[in-house]
């Protein structure tokens, strides 16, 4: 981890990230950003996803409207609000304005979840060449995170993407395959995807996206 010693651009973010890098901030109010490179990296693996058996019910049952990109700014300020856990984040006001960025680019992606036109859960990431590092995800309701983040991974293999970077292994990723890769294992897979080529579905066909879904593994 190193402090930033630069100004940090939108295309510097990129040229980070294709090597394994990411930013974050100590805090909300930081005036600082640290450049991160993990001696181990968190993957999902997007052909090997594990959906426990409770949640793939829920899937089913589809409690929650599923969009991409509607709401972008949105989910990076509910992912950046005070939680039960925590009061803190490392998505401070230069966060924020890089993703931005990066979203009025195409690089930036976000998956939402909603009830009526109230929006409660989300997430958001960036995408380069065939890979997508997921960055933060919230829920207001339940599972609504967990939900979204299976729609993440029909519509990424939907694109062609080889690569979902969770940057750390987490409990909480764990129930869904996350394999934790050491740094010089994961950047030769990297070093592939990001020369490769997909794109990331904003509005898939319902039938092909549900049939992705359906082909995800479950258990447990």
């Amino acid at each position: 981890m190193s402090r930033r010693q630069m100004e940090i651009t939108p295309e510097l973010m990129l040229r980070a990230y294709r090597i394994g890098l990411f930013p974050m901030a100590e805090s909300r109010d930081a005036r600082t950003l640290y450049w991160l490179d993990p001696e181990q990296r968190g993957v999902i693996p997007l052909e090997g996803f594990h959906m426990p058996r409770r949640l793939a019910r829920r899937v089913r049952q589809a409690p929650y409207r599923i969009t991409a990109n509607h709401a972008f700014a949105e989910v990076l300020t509910l992912c950046a609000a005070p939680r039960a856990s925590s009061s803190e984040s490392w998505i401070n006001g230069e966060i924020r304005a890089l993703f931005l960025a990066l979203h009025a680019q195409g690089h930036a992606h976000s998956i939402e979840a909603w009830v009526d036109d109230q929006l409660v859960g989300g997430l958001y990431g960036v995408s380069l060449g065939a890979a997508f590092f997921g960055e933060s995800m919230f829920s207001r309701a339940d599972d609504a995170s967990k939900i979204a983040l299976v729609h993440l991974v029909a519509r990424l293999r939907l694109g062609g993407f080889t690569l979902l970077d969770a940057q750390f292994q987490t409990p909480h990723l764990a129930q869904f395959g996350t394999e934790e890769l050491p740094r010089t294992l994961y950047k030769q897979r990297l070093s592939v995807a990001v020369e490769a080529s997909a794109q990331f579905p904003d509005a898939p066909e319902e039938a092909a996206l549900l049939a992705e879904i359906a082909a995800l593994r479950i258990g447990g």
